[in-house]
């Protein structure tokens, strides 16, 4: 072997033990430092659906519902500073994914302004009753149809009349011995003209031997026809009302001021309101009167302005919401924070105030005493300090995920509000509820027909609801639902949009699960349940009398997306059901 050869030899030993070394210190150890670190994560993150949170599973992969990436959580339970059940710590990451922001709670003033909500209606004193001035039968209508325009001295109808064709005898048999008894002449002409013939029918009464057997109802007023109260041959007495004419150039802006607003409101004020049925448009009026008796059904009293109606572009029955200017002086300068930052129930209002640093926030639930509504924010009188910030976008991320994470949330109170009411009364509630179930079932189906008719039969349902049954306490909280269960099912029966029908139903689920929560229910399990996806991403509710999901928002194009937050268990059970154990969450996966 050359000296040349062993230098190699020497050579390729050296670096084939250098290799050998960096295997021992690097490779080995690297490899146990790698696998080691890699069993940490994995004993330390499990993953989930950041649009189906019920999903959870070790190690990365997919939604099953949606197919989106899994994301990491933190796993093992609350940490030590989330042993508050009113606090959710959540991490920096998360509030980003979740677009939460805050409000500082300060001393800003709110403008005077009082919103309230109600209806276009007719002009009462615009409205014209057309009556029988004698009795008969009707022969024959010229009005067939509710709406029909009529102008005044239009006739309506005729009615045959036995009493008239005896009075036009008595007149030409008082013609012909009119120059011996001249009063007992003009006392015939006198009872015709009092029964609505008119001169020139007298006259010829009176010149020929002929009887007039037919006899016309004249409009006596122009408008439009808002009832038709006889059809053709009926037989109806004096007196009798066959039709009312209402003019409808001017009607009445009808709005529900209750008992803790009265104060703020007075005649003259000015208004400004939005009509459903005309949107992207305002209009104006002042206030003309304020019932003077409060009804004590509704705890509330009327506050009407009188608005022209050009083109008849109000029709009674439209939903309007009005901004009033109030009564006070002065603006408002107590605490406020933005309408966004609540989250309402009725009873119960909520707010998460943020605590912690911002490599730690964590936000705590607070209920609240609100006070009025002053455009787009809400006075507080109790509850909050200035100076605190409330979370006012996001709100509904951080309620879900203190649900999901065990913590007490919007609709998780740590106390009972199930109040005790007469059977009678849960008896009625029940069927209400049976009702809303119909028309989520036809949402669900995409059947805007049928949910129009759905909300028809929840609207009849309601009216069945006697709150007289109640006590002093559970009335108040019921009339402050009763408002938008009322409008919200009205508007969904009159819509003939099925998105606009879906959007109109979240509010509408929202408070009849607040009375749910304050009634319970009688004979069957209902199911709270959620859909993050629906209100655009914002999240909505729904009670559904079954477990599976059947999403009312999205029908078949997502029909299985969303959970079920929360069971009620009824109070009354059949015989042949068995309840099963109550839980105050459930997911459906």
């Amino acid at each position: 072997m050359t000296a040349r050869n062993k230098t190699y030899v020497t050579y390729i030993l050296i670096a084939l033990a250098g290799l050998g070394l960096g295997w021992l210190l690097f490779g080995r150890g690297g490899s146990e430092a790698k696998h080691d670190h890699t069993a940490e994560a994995a004993g330390n993150h499990q993953y989930t659906c950041s649009m189906h949170p019920q999903i959870r599973q070790e190690g990365p992969g997919k939604c099953p519902i949606c197919g989106m990436d899994l994301i990491p959580v933190v796993a093992g339970g609350r940490s030590a500073a989330q042993a508050n059940p009113y606090v959710l710590e959540m991490t920096p990451e998360a509030v980003a994914l979740a677009n939460i922001q805050t409000t500082v709670v300060g001393t800003g003033s709110t403008a005077n302004e009082l919103a309230l909500s109600g209806t276009i209606q007719q002009n009462e004193q615009n409205l014209s009753a057309i009556t029988a001035r004698f009795p008969g039968r009707v022969e024959r209508l010229y009005v067939n149809s509710l709406g029909q325009p009529v102008r005044k001295g239009e006739r309506l109808a005729s009615l045959y009349s036995p009493e008239l064709i005896s009075a036009q005898r008595e007149l030409q048999e008082a013609a012909r011995s009119r120059e011996l008894m001249p009063e007992l002449y003009e006392a015939s002409k006198t009872k015709l003209r009092l029964l609505g013939l008119t001169n020139n029918q007298i006259q010829r009464i009176e010149s020929t031997n002929e009887l007039i057997t037919s006899f016309d109802i004249y409009a006596n007023a122009s408008g439009v026809v808002t009832e038709r109260l006889v059809a053709t041959g009926d037989y109806v007495n004096t007196g009798s009302t066959l039709f009312t004419v209402s003019n409808l150039g001017t009607v009445w802006v009808t709005l529900d001021a209750y008992e803790s607003n009265l104060g703020q409101v007075q005649e003259g004020a000015p208004l400004t309101f939005t009509v459903a049925g005309i949107p992207g448009k305002e209009f104006s009026g002042k206030i003309q009167f304020i019932t003077p008796t409060l009804n004590s059904g509704t705890r509330a009293v009327q506050v009407r302005a009188e608005v022209l109606n050009p083109n008849n572009q109000f029709r009674p029955g439209m939903f309007v919401n009005a901004t009033i200017r109030t009564a006070a002086s002065t603006e408002s300068t107590g605490l406020n924070i933005p309408r966004t930052a609540v989250l309402w129930t009725g009873k119960r209002s909520v707010v998460y105030v943020k605590n912690g640093q911002q490599e730690h926030p964590s936000f705590e639930m607070r209920e609240v005493t609100l006070g009025p509504l002053s455009g787009e924010s809400y006075a507080i009188e109790a509850g909050l300090s200035a100076g605190e910030e409330v979370v006012t976008n996001g709100v509904f991320a951080v309620d879900g995920a203190a649900q999901l994470s065990g913590n007490y949330s919007m609709m998780t109170s740590p106390t009972s509000r199930t109040a005790s009411v007469p059977a009678a009364f849960q008896s009625q509630f029940s069927k209400l509820v049976e009702r809303y179930f119909l028309l989520k079932n036809a949402l669900v189906a995409s059947n805007m027909p049928a949910a129009r008719t759905a909300a028809g039969n929840f609207l009849l349902a309601l009216e069945q609801v006697d709150m007289a049954l109640l006590d002093e306490e559970t009335h108040t909280r019921w009339i402050k639902l009763l408002p938008a269960l009322t409008q919200n099912a009205e508007a969904i029966q009159k819509l003939q949009d099925l998105e606009k029908q879906r959007i109109a139903f979240s509010p509408l689920s929202n408070y009849l699960i607040e009375a749910v929560e304050l009634f319970g229910v009688q004979e069957h399990v209902a199911y709270k349940q959620s859909c993050p996806m629906a209100d655009n991403d914002a999240g909505a509710f729904w009670l559904s009398e079954q477990k599976e999901i059947r999403n009312p928002y999205f029908g078949k194009s997502m029909l299985g997306c969303g959970d079920t937050q929360k069971t009620y268990q009824p109070t009354k059970l059949p015989a042949a059901e068995n309840p099963q154990k109550p839980t105050s969450q459930q997911h459906v996966h």
